[in-house]
This record gives structure tokens, sequence and C-alpha cells, in this order.
């Protein structure tokens, strides 16, 4: 019996889809509010000094970065950096792959002899970790305190955030109830006030004069920096301290006094009053203002 002839199958492609890309936070979320608003930059120096209290954050910066050279230059690139993970619409994964591909060089000794390299996971999220409890504490002074809900929405957006940054969920706490005892033991267990630290509560660095903006105002800051460095230094440093949550300004054994908070309290209430009824080309920054822009243009 004669069978018919079968043509053999084509091979099966076994190739899996490529993954999509993560999207940044949500229009009109949590972070969509206050990313971009000018308060943000007063809680910066908190969050980067908490990243680099972890000694092998520390080690990094210390080793591999330009802060010190190209103070300014680096500032205002990490500033756009965080801008597009919640602004950037597409370009915010490329944001995130372009970090990670500038991190995967990074690596050496920390001062207590371990080995590191920038994505190892348990570094490179608590880098990212830090923004959340900054936020919610700066948050509490500058504007008013979140809900129980906004402060679980913002979470979720952090988490988002991360997934950007390319970050497995499986390398941070899935909610608000696992980080803060994950946030608690890292306090303890792990920061100390590493020489980068320091350096940023030093009131006596040589800085050089800032170097980006309309060219009037960079002359007329490199005349009067001699008389606003150390001015510059101590804001710089009362920031730091003063935007840090508590529980971390306490496991750093970091000095803040009755008056300083006093003061404190009144520089806040102050920017409470003005920011909000700023024009939104005052109130927020460029890329926000942008993004913000096209969102009412596209009915968002």
């Amino acid at each position: 019996m004669n069978h018919p002839r079968q043509t053999p199958a084509a091979p099966r492609d076994r190739r899996r889809p490529a993954p999509a890309d993560p999207a940044p936070p949500p229009v009109g979320g949590v972070l969509w509010s206050v990313a971009g608003d000018v308060r943000a930059l007063l809680m910066l120096p908190a969050a980067l000094a908490l990243q680099v209290a972890h000694p092998v954050i520390g080690a990094g910066v210390d080793e591999h970065s330009v802060f010190r050279t190209d103070p300014w230059g680096r500032g205002e690139r990490s500033l756009r950096s965080v801008q597009l993970w919640v602004y950037g619409g597409e370009r915010a994964a490329e944001e995130g792959r372009r970090l990670r591909e500038l991190h995967r060089t990074i690596q050496g000794t920390d001062a207590h002899g371990r080995r590191y390299h920038a994505l190892t996971p348990a570094y490179y999220s608590w880098v990212h970790a830090t923004g959340y409890p900054v936020y919610r504490h700066g948050l509490r002074l500058l504007a008013r305190p979140l809900t129980e809900a906004q402060e679980r929405q913002l979470y979720a957006e952090w988490l988002q955030v991360g997934r950007v940054l390319g970050i497995h969920d499986r390398d941070m706490p899935r909610t608000i109830e696992e980080f803060w005892p994950y946030y608690r033991r890292v306090l303890a267990e792990e920061l100390e006030v590493t020489a980068v630290v320091r350096e940023l509560l030093d009131t006596d660095l040589p800085v050089p004069a800032p170097d980006r903006g309309p060219l009037p105002l960079r002359l007329a800051l490199r005349l009067l920096w001699p008389a606003l460095r150390r001015p510059f230094l101590r804001l710089r440093a009362f920031l730091t301290v003063g935007f840090m949550p508590p529980d971390a300004r306490e496991a750093l054994g970091l000095e803040w006094t009755e008056g300083q908070e006093r003061t404190l309290r009144r520089f806040a209430r102050a920017v409470r009053l003005i920011v909000p009824v700023l024009p939104e080309r005052l109130r927020y920054l460029p890329l926000a203002r942008r993004a913000r822009r096209a969102a009412r243009r596209a009915g968002r």
C-alpha cells in the first residue's frame, strides 16, 4: 500500500518574543506630581547621602565618579536621568538600559576589603530603595503628609521605576510591609559614615564654581564664588541631614539639634506656602514641564 508523501514540517521557531519594555509610572500618579516639582531638588542630597552611606556604594562613587572634578555636570546628568525615569515615556527604558551599561564595568574593593560590582542586586537595589523613604519624609515637610493609600501608591510606582532601571521584582520588597524591615535592617547592619558621606557634609571643600546656566550667571557666580562657596556648602549639609529620615539620621549618628529642626520647619513652611502658587514654568523642572504639557494636549 502506497502512502502519500508527506512534506516535512517547517522547523518550529523556538525563539521567545522579546519582553516589552517596562513602562514608566502612570501619568497623574504620585510621582508624576512630585518628581519634577522643584521641591524634589531639596530632597536629593539626603537620598544621595543614604546611598553612599553603604560602604560598597560609597567605594564605587569614591573610585569611579567624577563628583569631585565635575560636580555640576554630574548633578545635571543625574537629575536628567531621574526625570527620564518618570517623564521620559519610551525613553525611560532606554535610560534604564544606559545606566546599567554605564555601571557594568564599575567594580573594585570597598573600605572593608570586600569585592564589589555595581550591578550586584543587593547594592543596585539599595541605591534605588533610598528614594522611597526620602520622598515620604520630604513630602511631609515640604508639601503634606501622604495618606496611607498614597503611600502605597507611591511605593508601587517606585517599584515600577525599579523595573525601568532593570531591577528584578525578586530583588525588591514587594509591599510596604516588607519594605520597612528590609530598610531598618540595612540601616542597622550595613550603613556607616563613609568617606563620601563626610565629603557631602564638609563645609570647607574646594568645590569649583557652577559652570551651568546662562553665560552672565556663570560669570557672576565665578566672580562671587569665593564668598558663596562656604554658605552653599553649609546649606547643602543642612539639607542633607535635615531631609534625611530621622531613623536614618540616627543610625548614622549624624548630629541634629532642636534648633536645626526648628529652622528646617520654618524653611519648609515657607516652601509649602510659596511653591504651590508659582506658575508651572517655575514650579516644574523643564523635562517634567514638557511631559505635563504633552499629557494635557493628549487629554490624559
